[in-house]
């Protein structure tokens, strides 16, 4: 496999740095329409933060509390097909380039399905689209859906209507583009005796009495249906490079698959791909 890392990764890298704080991150997702970001801290990478983090971690502010330390990194010179096999692996999404500890770029799952696309792989997708799936009712409150998501660790789900056919998609971008950040001030009483983390707290004092600002993000109250988008879907008998060049031009990690009725019957997610690329490649010696 002759593709190298440096031939597919992104060199304009969108980052976040220690100190920061979640809003930062949050405007810099929204601007770059990126899912993730590598955290630098004296021009190392030292962490990854993610959509999925500021939503598990609503009232958490501080970057270097809400990022994953000690991200898998790749170098340059590594083979597409071994960032896809750490992809793979680790069931991450993205892997920090380095060179010399610093950060030079980002390999995601979409640059390596771009490599599936070039490889024409013809085999069906059929052995890899996922049965199991969390699906959503389009009349379902948002608020609602984003915990389910949340509590089935899931990062998009396909959306049903009343006869049971699938009429949408919701991913956790939509749930970002559809979030607002609240602020309200509290009141916390606490012992210094607790058992409160030392580095956080005065350890002098006896009782706290502090009153607090906490942001929150919110989920506005609109059914799953105003916050949805129209899928692009697959049927099982298409081809694998077929399905990764879908993905590749619409920028989607998932894709429905259908019978010809609109009955849903699994998921096809990008990372699938990524292991049909592997398999392909171990049985071609590419």
């Amino acid at each position: 496999m002759s593709i190298l890392v440096r031939d597919v990764m992104v060199r304009d890298v969108a980052y976040a740095q220690i100190p920061g704080n979640r809003d930062d991150v949050l405007k810099t997702l929204q601007d770059r329409k990126v899912s993730g970001l590598p955290v630098v801290k004296k021009g190392e990478v030292v962490g990854i933060i993610t959509r999925s983090d500021l939503l598990r971690n609503r009232e958490e502010d501080q970057t270097a509390l809400l990022m994953t330390r000690d991200p898998v990194v790749i170098s340059p010179d590594k083979s597409a097909v071994q960032a896809a096999r750490l992809l793979v692996q680790h069931k991450i999404r993205r892997l920090p380039v380095v060179e010399d500890k610093k950060l030079v770029g980002m390999v995601t799952v979409a640059d390596i399905i771009q490599v599936a696309v070039d490889m024409e792989i013809t085999e069906s997708i059929e052995p890899y689209l996922q049965k199991e799936t969390v699906v959503l009712w389009s009349e379902m409150p948002l608020p609602v859906a984003g915990s389910i998501m949340e509590f089935a660790a899931v990062e998009a789900c396909p959306v049903i209507d009343t006869d049971l056919k699938l009429v949408g998609i919701i991913s956790d971008r939509d749930l970002i583009k559809a979030s607002v950040i609240e602020e309200s001030v509290e009141k916390t009483d606490m012992s210094a005796d607790g058992g409160e983390d030392v580095w956080m707290w005065d350890r002098v004092m006896q009782i706290i009495n502090k009153y607090y600002t906490v942001s929150r993000i919110k989920l506005r109250d609109i059914p799953v249906s105003e916050a949805m988008v129209p899928p692009k879907t697959a049927f099982k008998t298409d081809k694998v490079s077929d399905c990764a060049a879908v993905m590749r031009k619409n920028r989607i990690d998932q894709m429905p698959v259908v019978r010809a009725s609109r009955k849903l019957m699994g998921m096809l997610k990008d990372t699938d791909i990524l292991l049909a690329l592997v398999d392909y490649c171990e049985r071609s010696g590419a």
